[in-house]
């Protein structure tokens, strides 16, 4: 306590045209609204492990949950058949190494074309994604093309056609596409 007093004693102030009010006037403040007492903290010891991790980085469900739970739009015995691979897809397009600005193009036009010729099932081949490094504080999720994809098909113009956008099956490529089924042209 002696030492602090000292170096206390020995500094100048930053800003001497500012004034402390004195002991005799004390400040005038406004009153406070009552805040709860806070919580006690939790005894830890060293080498204890933490109780609670906290919520992953990744702020989105996983792309497969997220459409998991997506309604179902379309016949379910079709639906069923499509995701064990038994329907085959009618056209594909493989997006691997294309950057979003060139990707997000072909895919409109492919969709496009595809509905325009009558098709209902398409593959769209979107690989699984590179390992980033992880070298800033915001995290990267891994593989673009595979989050941006479906949220492409859910925004028109490709959603008046897009009937259902389920992940494809291992043989035709699983977590790395997806099975567009689109709906039917009544031109």
């Amino acid at each position: 306590m002696e030492l602090w007093r000292r170096v206390a004693e020995s500094t100048e102030r930053m800003h001497p045209e500012q004034r402390r009010p004195t002991p005799e006037q004390p400040k005038k403040r406004a009153a406070k609204p009552a805040t709860p007492a806070p919580e006690p903290l939790l005894e830890f010891r060293l080498g204890q492990k933490a109780r609670d991790t906290g919520p992953a980085h990744d702020l989105l469900d996983p792309i497969h949950d997220h459409l998991g739970r997506a309604p179902m739009r379309m016949d379910r015995k079709a639906h069923t058949r499509m995701k064990r691979g038994k329907l085959v897809p009618e056209a594909r397009i493989d997006l691997h190494g294309m950057t979003m600005d060139r990707a997000h193009p072909a895919l409109t036009g492919f969709i496009l074309r595809a509905f325009a010729d009558g098709r209902r099932l398409v593959l769209v081949i979107t690989g699984k994604g590179k390992d980033r490094d992880s070298e800033g504080p915001i995290p990267v999720p891994r593989g673009v093309l595979r989050h941006n994809v479906p949220h492409w098909l859910s925004i028109p113009p490709l959603s008046q056609m897009v009937l259902q956008v389920t992940p494809a099956h291992l043989k035709h490529g699983g977590g790395g596409a997806y099975y567009v089924y689109l709906r039917r042209n009544r031109d």
